[in-house]
């Protein structure tokens, strides 16, 4: 085989590999979203834009085990969503280190 037609042969391999990765719709898990949401609502699972998939996705599962996705974009969606981050980040996280008092310190003692 001559060296130009490896060199066309990798050309082609490069232009297939590079379109596949472009193609960004298979990778993605939501296909399909919905633009409201369904009560009861056992689980909210966020997906952020990755190089696999451009788009940020919601995944809810309901209390029946029915999954579907949301449509991030909504008004309604983007409310539900801060008010559940505002809850999460409104909780305090108690600290499991004991705290030091002045003139000691924290060390292992193996």
């Amino acid at each position: 085989m001559s060296s130009i037609m490896k060199v066309f042969l990798l050309l082609a391999v490069i232009v297939c590999i590079s379109k596949a990765q472009r193609n960004d719709s298979g990778q993605c898990l939501c296909q399909h979203v919905r633009n409201r949401i369904s009560s009861p609502v056992k689980d909210i699972q966020i997906y952020p834009a990755t190089i696999f998939c451009g788009k940020v996705e919601i995944v809810v599962t309901l209390n029946s085990g029915l999954r579907f996705c949301l449509n991030p974009k909504m008004a309604a969606v983007q409310r539900v969503m801060a008010s559940i981050m505002k809850s999460k980040t409104s909780t305090t996280v108690r600290s499991t280190m004991p705290a030091s008092t002045p003139g000691s310190t924290n060390t292992a003692h193996l």
